[in-house]
């Protein structure tokens, strides 16, 4: 990552990434290449003129890494390289998971035959692009419950129902450039949620871009408003009949989440102890101060920490572990996945501040990287589940009372 690779100790410090077998850390180690050739050169840039470069996306594609699960990779590869990508670019890592841990985890979850027939070849080669439009202007944490935009069937003459989409979605990643949205929207006779792949070009949708953002700037988010725009049943996604069948998806990005806390806060170690070693000050080193090594070893916890928990969310995931009888028992609880989200992005919240704080003034400008590090944990902070919202799921699970309302 920096020109003191093999010099110093790397910054993952208790060899987690020797639990994976040998594919597996060859495959991290080509990401690695492709992140440093192709992405780190320019990120900042990217990030400063707020543009996505959909140039690279080919070469994404082209290093087989769509959904790694369904590939069969580990799920601890998963979330490493995830976090591999966040190390480097936040945005990217961004794209990432609404693409593929959304949108094309969907498509294998919930698509039927003719939909993954038609669209999973090319949403896993990036030929097409995806989005996941849940959130709306009004409904963030509580849009299950409080969603309003609506769908109302349309029986169509020969047999072929449609449907007729009304509402808006805010804050939908990939949005301004997409191919599809898988959108939800409640069911104007049955109040159930639905799940439709809208074609993002259809009359009716309109996509505005959000500007003024101080975090993920390549991102591209949009601000959806439908009106009255026709989608035919084929374009329904079957697999979905209430929201609780989401939650399984909403899970996993939730985990996938927590990964990214977990490269931030290896970017903001990786930025600050470079700086720390190399940057003279009074004539020494400033990592030659006891408050500089004790922000870094700090750092350094925060973020092994973090690693830690989510290298057992990723045992949990795939079923290495026994239950108080002794029996065999799968998955991670949404509960624990609430944990880990909460605990990592606060540890990288903290992690990332004394990294700015240590590269002084040159830690408000991304020049120096630390900046674009600084301000992307904002919105890891609060995507995907807020601190708060994570912090009370986790309550219930352990007291037993609810405290959301």
């Amino acid at each position: 990552m920096t020109s003191l690779d093999g010099v110093l100790p790397p910054a993952d410090f208790f060899g987690f990434e020797s639990l994976l077998n040998a594919a597996e850390r060859a495959k991290l180690a080509e990401l690695r290449d492709f992140l440093a050739a192709e992405v780190a050169p320019s990120a900042e840039a990217w990030w400063n003129a707020a543009e996505f470069p959909a140039h690279i996306l080919p070469k994404l594609a082209a290093l087989g890494l769509s959904t790694p699960a369904q590939r069969g990779y580990s799920n601890l590869f998963s979330g490493l390289v995830v976090a591999e990508m966040t190390r480097v670019d936040t945005s990217l890592a961004t794209f990432f998971l609404v693409h593929h841990d959304l949108f094309v985890q969907s498509l294998h979850s919930f698509g039927s035959t003719e939909q993954k027939d038609r669209l999973l070849a090319d949403a896993m080669s990036l030929r097409i692009t995806g989005a996941f439009a849940l959130t709306e202007p009004a409904h963030g944490s509580d849009v299950a419950g409080g969603m309003a935009t609506t769908a109302s069937r349309v029986p169509g003459k020969d047999g072929a129902d449609s449907w007729v989409l009304n509402g808006s979605k805010r804050w939908i990643g990939n949005g301004t450039f997409c191919d599809y949205m898988l959108l939800w929207a409640k069911d104007s006779e049955s109040g159930q949620i639905r799940g439709f792949i809208l074609d993002a070009t259809l009359p009716g949708v309109t996509r505005t871009k959000i500007e003024n953002k101080i975090a993920l700037r390549t991102v591209q988010n949009a601000h959806i408003l439908l009106e009255n725009v026709r989608v035919d049943e084929r374009d329904r996604f079957a697999g979905i009949n209430t929201f609780q069948d989401t939650n399984h998806l909403l899970r996993g990005s939730r985990i996938m989440v927590a990964w990214q806390a977990v490269g931030q806060q290896l970017a903001a170690f990786d930025v600050a102890r470079a700086y720390a070693v190399e940057r003279q000050q009074f004539g020494r080193p400033l990592a030659g101060f006891q408050l500089v090594q004790q922000q870094l070893v700090q750092m350094l916890g925060n973020a092994t920490a973090s690693m830690a928990m989510m290298v057992r969310i990723a045992q949990l995931q795939d079923g290495q572990h026994q239950n108080a009888d002794g029996q065999p028992q799968c998955g991670a609880q949404m509960e624990q996945v609430a944990l880990a989200k909460a605990y990592t992005t606060a540890r990288m919240r903290e992690s990332v501040s004394m990294g700015r704080s240590l590269l002084g003034g040159n830690g408000i400008v991304t020049d120096y990287r630390m900046a674009k590090i600084f301000a992307d944990a904002e919105a890891i902070y609060t995507y995907e589940g807020s601190h708060e919202i994570n912090t009370l799921i986790t309550g219930r699970a352990v007291t037993g009372i609810s405290a959301i309302v």
